[in-house]
């Protein structure tokens, strides 16, 4: 299993539960990939919360402490995934500062063929011959850095450098980017910054974290387990939206281009209360950096200190041939994001984007890459039908 963070240790714990004889790797010196703030791959920032709700996060079978709150902090999702590799006996399994340079296929030709792993780590360089491989390394890895004509003699950073509101403080911000990561930056800069602006391609819908005094993904989870239709599940949070955030053209934003529901949701309370009280000034697109001053695609030039590109990831999985994994534009197509079309023995995992927690379906994704590899291992016309029986369970989920 290559990786140890949330969707890693998954793999691990269930492919053992499986009967498999597991080995993990992981570039870090601690479990928790994403949520170890130390590590070299983490993402997250000091005032990093979850976006969904403690049942929606948790793992189905290892439950977060009923005093926590209901959008944990980072501190704390940290300290639940170490708590998840203790209870489960994982760490004897995981070999930590250890990166993954190769993953090649015995026989190409065999969709159950083996594989040599070659891993770097503290006792060298080792080579490994496995049975099966999961690739659990996540998507958060190669920063996706546009590319802005023009020279900027101020400070450009991607939000993969971003770990506190203190290179925020007494600037004139610029933060590009709507999606989760950037609006929490842009509200960190109103309240540390001297000026804020933030620069969206098109208007998203913002929803609140809670409404009508509850969790908005419980809500949301009540709606759909009624079975309510797509256009009135959309109708009844738009009704949501305008009753307790209101409406986002009033409040200075753009207004959106497409129905709720139709992109990932932007969960975050507090960017349009800070809008409102102009503490947050949305712009169109950044287009061309001049000197001190960013150009703006409505013609507007402004002058900033610090330009912080919340523009999200791409996958990277330098360590296997792209065919493998049918890599088209550094993007795998892969079933369900999950299952290569050539091999039964390679799996991927955590390749999703979820509108709420990701821990309970790594789970279940590890239990059915399990039944995956177990039937693989036991003849192809059982591998066959296992392949078949679980992709199907899955387009019907």
């Amino acid at each position: 299993v290559i990786g140890a963070g949330g969707v890693g240790l998954a793999a691990v714990k269930n492919l053992v539960a499986a009967g498999f004889d597991v080995t993990g790797f992981d570039m870090a010196d601690e479990v928790g990939g994403n949520w170890y703030i130390d590590g070299p791959t983490s993402r997250v920032y000091e005032s990093t919360h979850t976006i969904s709700t403690k049942p929606f996060t948790q793992y189905p079978d290892f439950p977060m402490p009923d005093h926590w709150p209901d959008y944990p902090h980072q501190r704390q999702m940290g300290e639940y995934l170490r708590r998840y590799a203790d209870h489960f006996d994982l760490r004897r399994r995981i070999e930590m500062r250890t990166q993954v340079t190769r993953v090649e296929p015995v026989d190409a030709a065999d969709p159950r063929t083996a594989w040599d792993v070659t891993a770097v780590g503290p006792i060298g360089t080792r080579a490994l011959r496995v049975d099966t491989v999961v690739i659990a390394n996540g998507h958060n890895w190669r920063p996706k850095v546009p590319d802005i004509p023009g020279e900027f003699d101020g400070e450009v950073m991607h939000s993969a450098q971003y770990k506190s509101a203190e290179v925020l403080r007494g600037k004139r911000v610029l933060v590009v980017g709507a999606g989760n990561t950037g609006c929490d930056i842009a509200v960190e800069a109103a309240q540390q910054a001297t000026s804020v602006l933030h620069s969206t391609r098109r208007g998203y819908w913002y929803a609140p974290k809670y409404a009508f005094g509850k969790p908005s993904d419980q809500i949301n989870d009540l709606i759909s387990g009624l079975r309510t239709p797509m256009w009135l599940k959309q109708r009844l949070m738009h009704a949501t939206i305008r009753l307790t955030v209101g409406d986002h053209a009033k409040l200075g934003l753009p207004r959106p281009d497409h129905t709720i529901l139709q992109t990932h949701p932007i969960a975050n309370s507090l960017l349009p209360y800070y809008v409102g009280q102009g503490d947050i000034t949305p712009v169109p697109d950044l287009v061309r950096f001049d000197g001190r001053c960013v150009e703006l695609a409505d013609g507007a030039r402004v002058e900033v200190d610090l330009v912080v590109l919340a523009t999200g990831y791409l996958p990277d999985f330098g360590f296997v041939a792209d065919d493998v994994l049918d890599i088209v534009d550094g993007r795998p197509q892969l079933a369900l994001n999950m299952v290569p079309s050539r091999f039964d023995s390679l799996a991927v995992t955590g390749l999703y984007q979820p509108d709420s927690g990701v821990f309970a379906i790594a789970h279940w994704q590890a239990v059915l890459v399990a039944e995956v590899f177990d039937a693989a291992m036991t003849s192809p016309q059982e591998s066959d039908r296992v392949r078949r029986e679980v992709l199907d369970r899955l387009q019907g989920t």
